[in-house]
Order: C-alpha cells, then structure tokens, then sequence
C-alpha cells in the first residue's frame, strides 16, 4: 500500500548526494528516499529531547536497559542474601545478651553517626581497633 506523500525538491552540495547513493544501501534502506525519511525522524526524534545527550537510538536504549535490569536483579539478590546473614547475626546476638531498649537506641544513634562520618565505608577491622581503642584500660571479659 503506498502511502500518501508530497514531493518537493532537495538540493544538496555533490558530495552529499554521493554520500547518501553510497550510505542507503549499507543501512538497509529500500532507497534514498526511505534513507532521508528514516534520517529526518531521527533528527525530529532528538530535537523533541531537548538535549543531545538526553538522545539514544533505540537499539541502545533497549541495550542500556537490558543491561540495568540485570544489574538491578543481581543486586537485589545480593541485597536478600544480605539480609538473611543480617538476620542470622541478629539472632544469635540476641541469644547471647540482654540487651534493653535504651542500649539498642544509643546503638542506633552511634552507628548512623559512624556510616555518616565514613561514607558507609565501614570495615570489621576498622571497628574492631576503634572498640581496642575505647577499652584499653578496661579489658576485664576479654580475660
């Protein structure tokens, strides 16, 4: 079914016309005509983003996704995973001491405190000689 169209003329320095009877082929276009149309919706397309970046074909649009998607499962994943040894740390520390609502407090507090001062860049170790700083002197349960 041919399509309702309006020709007009189209005037282009030689070496653009060359360009395009050399470059309609390689991009699978049917003929130049085709090729410019497919040209003008790309360019109409970018102008309706308002921003040259904002822009992506949509091969690499769905690629871009594609590929977040599986970021976004594997981190989810890593995130449950995480959570579950969380759970288990939790538990057996809660089976080990008496610990009051006070003190889970006062906890909360300090490590908000801690996560801010270090970008959440934690680490056991670092933990553990900040705790062999603060109980120098008082070492009484370590024996």
């Amino acid at each position: 079914m041919k399509e309702n169209k309006v020709k007009f003329a189209l005037y282009l320095p030689p070496e653009k016309k060359a360009e395009l009877e050399r470059r309609y082929r390689e991009e699978g276009c049917r003929s130049i005509t085709a090729f410019i149309e497919k040209a003008i919706d790309f360019y109409l397309g970018y102008l309706d983003t308002n921003s040259a970046g904002a822009f992506l074909p949509k091969e690499v649009s769905t690629a871009i996704d594609g590929r977040l998607g599986m970021f976004e499962d594997r981190v989810a994943k890593l995130l449950y995973k995480l959570t579950v040894e969380i759970d288990m740390g939790m538990s057996a520390v809660i089976d080990c001491t008496d610990l009051d609502t006070d003190y889970l407090r006062k906890l909360r507090a300090n490590s908000i405190r801690n996560v801010k001062a270090t970008n959440g860049l934690l680490t056991f170790e670092q933990k553990v000689r900040d705790y062999e700083d603060d109980t120098e002197d008082d070492d009484q349960w370590r024996g």
